[in-house]
């Protein structure tokens, strides 16, 4: 798949963006789904989030920190923001934005209602297209918070689909792709189609908007100037900024569509409506269009100009049939880079019509095909294929500009109230956190925010198709202006201080493998730099989270939100601690990539780097040797074959949780190979750690030896948390179908807990740990997440990683059975392989056209205009595989194609990367 052939046109544009000779990377889909509801546009006083800012106030009060629209487009700072508004003469509302429900009005926490898909995209977005189905009927807001008001725990989320909205196919596709016909050149391409069996109206508003920096005097450079947007032709405008610069947009000469009108609002709050006491002027606002169009309001537009304009289409459309308008925008003051040009005058830009702008389409078109034939192993199926465009395709999609200047949020605005002091609480130690970036999101509508541990399992499949951006991504994180002082990363806006699962280094020397040349060596100034700020990152784990040096880790819920007995980030009463199997395994994992990490270095960059490997070396084998033996068998319970945490009082008795989940299972995540090509010609590491294995005779059963046929792994000595026996123990489990293994992946609860659950008393109340395969059936954590059975991506992606390590120095030879009970042997490089096979099956159709992911519903397996429509949720049923949660979690759901390229990918090609 790697072979000799020229780079693709979009390779070129990555050199160029990558060298700064062009800015390819300035526009893109970076504008969020969703700006209300967020922690960084809350202004309450006690955090409430999703009713100080609920769906219905986004028409109307203008954003602080950011912009939302539909499959929008914007710069990287969010300045000038394209996207599509819709109505269609029957909703209550324009549909400016995604509907959703917020965290309280959903039975499984907030979700949105909505069909969208993110079908393609380029690294660089010179090309990209997503589809938003749009009903025909009026859009069913009430019942669909009526009906999942009404529904319990124990039952699934009411969806759009189950409305009928949808039935005799009565809905627009609208399509909307973007092309680069140069760095500054964007083509807008929309397309309206009618599904349904009858004549249809459609009101098409391409909006333009700029982002309102006025009302707040905020720190951006623009000073005093507010950015404008004014009427330069019939239906032309120019919007000018004073960092951004200058921009025409219009439609491109020759489309068979002629506006209506042109129309102009302000950006601004409506102040009648946001404050019923508000006895100030009229004013134009932000919902002005909507005041104008479903209320006939001609008061709430005016002409000329504004900071938020959009041209006015009335589409009739007959049954089958499609309208398609081409737009343009283009940067027209002469300026280049980020330097707006105030002294030159406008330029002409190349002319643009309907047939050049058709080819620059297709060109684009084409070259995306080019680039992804490069990345997509050229054996996979064709729905394999689909399955990996459109991964990445939402990846990329999920690019967004994020924007969060705590110290400016917590003391507040000079024009605006004062916020309440019980906000200074919420992130008083994250003072330093200055966030105005273009970050990779979980999903750009549920979880418009970074999480720095999801981050980390995005940049593998990004590392494929842009890994200069996956590079910068693992870095930025890891900043001044985001890592906090003391060493911790932040984890996710409702929580900076959260704690999450420390994987940053196992990304950071994941992405480093996989741009390896021919000799073997990598981007060491990327290496260097990451690991420079990972020793920070590691020494506050160090401090934090083992409380009494033994080297057992605590940490709290670590990302697994509901996956343990009890919430594990509250304290525990009367001096009772927590030591838990997956804290400690992951900081096994880390001090096991720390110490790989420190010998690439140290071999090819600097001998110092020999000091600090040996200090890693020495940690992760204390690490190993409390996790099996403190207190005599660690965290390890021999009667079942697993690791689980353990609860220490003070006297000093502990006592094993025995739910066997993901938590018992991290422990094998940790296994390093000290190649012997690398450690040969490190002196000083080989003579200590020869040293520390004969003077800690009890410690060094820990450190094996490889006896394989590979030459490049045999007599290298390697590490792993489990040892042989307690490997095989809880492979056994894992491999089991009756426990951990679905017909989809890895469970992250055994199904054993279905008819075993798991309960304890502690301080007088009963906890229960039961097998639930798909959404949680608790409000722990907000409700909208569940460990105890669902399949999740990243844990998988661990365990495939480490299995493919121990088939390295097990070798060929060595045979599981699998599945456990099936009396069949296979490699451990079969077996991942074939767990790998079944998450893939998560997105293929069956014969009757069926995914698993889908969850049985018909339109996906037989509809021509949604069987082709791939939705990559955030888990997936432990039993059917039907998706659960964020829909669009790609996010670490696009690993998806990363399991794919692998399947197809030489071994040898393959171990070098892990």
């Amino acid at each position: 798949m790697h072979n000799e052939r020229p780079g693709t046109a979009e390779d070129e544009r990555l050199a160029q963006n990558k060298a700064r000779t062009a800015n390819w990377q300035r526009w893109g889909t970076y504008l969020p789904e969703r700006q209300w509801g967020t922690v960084r546009e809350d202004y309450s006083y006690n955090g409430d989030v999703w009713n100080s800012f609920p769906f219905e106030m986004g028409q109307y009060r203008a954003y602080r920190w950011g912009e939302d629209g539909l499959l929008g487009w914007t710069d990287r700072q969010c300045r000038l923001c394209f996207s599509t508004v819709l109505w269609n003469g029957q909703d209550r509302t324009l549909k400016e934005r995604l509907f959703g429900l917020g965290n309280p009005e959903g039975n499984h926490g907030e979700d949105v209602k909505e069909q969208f898909y993110y079908l393609d995209s380029l690294p660089t977005h010179s090309y990209c297209k997503g589809l938003y189905k749009y009903p025909q009927k009026a859009f069913p807001y009430d019942e669909l918070r009526q009906e999942n008001k009404r529904r319990g725990y124990d039952q699934p989320e009411y969806e759009l689909l189950d409305t009928g909205i949808f039935d005799d196919n009565r809905y627009f596709d609208i399509c909307i792709e973007n092309a680069k016909s140069d760095v500054e050149d964007t083509l807008i391409r929309i397309t309206a189609h009618n599904r349904g069996p009858e004549i249809a109206s459609l009101i098409l508003l391409p909006q333009l908007t700029v982002r309102n920096n006025w009302s707040w005097k905020n720190l951006e450079e623009t000073g005093n100037t507010r950015p404008v947007i004014t009427q330069s032709g019939p239906f032309r405008v120019r919007a000018e900024h004073k960092i951004l610069g200058a921009y025409r947009f219009e439609p491109v000469e020759g489309n068979n569509l002629i506006p209506d009108r042109l129309l102009f609002t302000e950006n601004d709050s409506n102040m009648h409506r946001l404050d019923p006491n508000y006895g100030g002027p009229d004013h134009f606002s932000k919902d002005g269009f909507d005041r104008y169009l479903v209320h006939g309001d001609e008061s709430a537009v005016k002409e000329g100009g504004g900071t938020k304009c959009a041209l006015l289409y009335q589409l009739k459309l007959e049954p089958g049939a499609s309208e398609t308008l081409y737009l343009r925008l283009v940067r027209i003051d002469g300026g280049t880079g980020e330097e707006a040009s105030d002294e030159k005058p406008d330029l002409e830009p190349p002319a643009m019509d309907i047939a050049h702008a058709e080819e620059v389409f297709a060109t684009r078109k084409a070259e995306a095909d080019d680039f992804y034939a490069r990345h997509i192993p050229q054996e996979a199926t064709p729905e394999e294929r689909n399955v990996s465009r459109q991964a990445f395709g939402g990846l990329l999609w999920c690019k967004q500009f994020y924007y969060f200047i705590a110290e400016r949020w917590m003391s507040g605005d000079p024009t605006q109230i004062p916020p309440p002091p019980e906000r200074m609480k919420k992130s008083e130690e994250w003072r330093h956190l200055f966030c105005r970036d273009v970050l990779s999101m979980p999903d750009k509508w549920e979880y418009p925010w970074f999480a720095a541990w999801d981050t980390a399992f995005h940049m593998i499949p990004m590392a494929r198709v842009d890994p200069e951006f996956a590079k910068n991504q693992l870095l930025l994180l890891l900043r001044e202006w985001y890592m906090h002082p003391n060493g911790q990363m932040p984890a996710y806006e409702f929580a900076f201080g959260d704690v999450n699962p420390p994987v940053h280094g196992w990304a950071v020397w994941h992405v480093y493998r996989l741009g390896v040349d021919e000799n073997g060596v990598g981007d060491l100034d990327f290496l260097e730099r990451a690991f420079q700020k990972l020793m920070l990152n590691f020494t506050w784990w160090v401090n934090r989270n083992d409380e009494h040096g033994h080297n057992l880790f605590g940490g709290g819920f670590l990302g697994l939100d509901n996956i343990g007995v009890f919430d594990r980030s509250v304290t525990l009463p009367n001096g009772v601690l927590l030591h838990q199997a997956d804290g400690t395994a992951w900081m096994g994992l880390y001090c096991s990539v720390m110490l790989q990490i420190a010998l690439e270095l140290a071999h090819r960059r600097s001998k110092a780097y020999e000091d600090i490997a040996s200090k890693f070396f020495e940690h992760y084998i204390a690490v190993i040797d409390a996790i099996n033996s403190v207190g005599g068998t660690g965290l390890w319970n021999e009667e079942e074959g697993f690791y689980f945490d353990q609860l220490q009082p003070a006297d000093g008795h502990s006592t094993a949780m025995k739910v066997r989940s993901i938590v018992g299972i991290a422990p094998l995540f940790a296994v390093c190979i000290l190649k012997r090509d690398t450690v040969e010609g490190l002196i000083d590491f080989q003579r200590r750690t020869e040293w520390f294995l004969q003077n800690k005779k009890q410690l060094s059963e820990y450190v094996s030896t490889a006896k394989v046929a590979n030459e490049e792994i045999d007599g290298s000595k390697w590490i792993a948390i489990a040892p042989h026996d307690r490997f095989q123990r809880i492979l056994a489990r894992v491999l089991d179908e009756a426990e951990f293994l679905s017909p989809h992946g890895i469970r992250a609860l055994s199904r054993y807990h279905l008819e075993n659950p798991f309960e304890v008393e502690l301080q007088n109340q009963r906890f229960t740990v039961k097998y639930t395969p798909a959404e949680g059936d608790s409000g722990m954590f907000g409700g909208n997440s569940n460990w105890r059975g669902p399949v999740w991506f990243p844990m998988n992606m661990l365990l495939l990683n480490a299995l493919e390590r121990y088939s390295l120095v097990y070798g060929d030879d060595y045979k599981l059975e699998y599945p456990t009970g099936s009396g069949q042997q296979h490699s451990l490089v079969e077996i991942a392989e074939d767990i790998a096979r079944r998450l893939v099956s998560l997105f293929l159709p069956d014969k009757e056209g069926h995914r698993p992911s889908h969850g049985g519903e018909e339109r996906y397996a037989t509809d021509l205009y949604w069987k082709d429509l791939i939705l990559f949720s955030e888990y997936f049923d432990g039993d059917t595989g039907r998706g659960v949660g964020a829909a669009h979690q790609t996010g670490w759901t696009a690993l998806a194609a990363t399991l794919i390229e692998a399947l197809y990918t030489r071994r040898e090609i393959r171990n070098r990367a892990q």
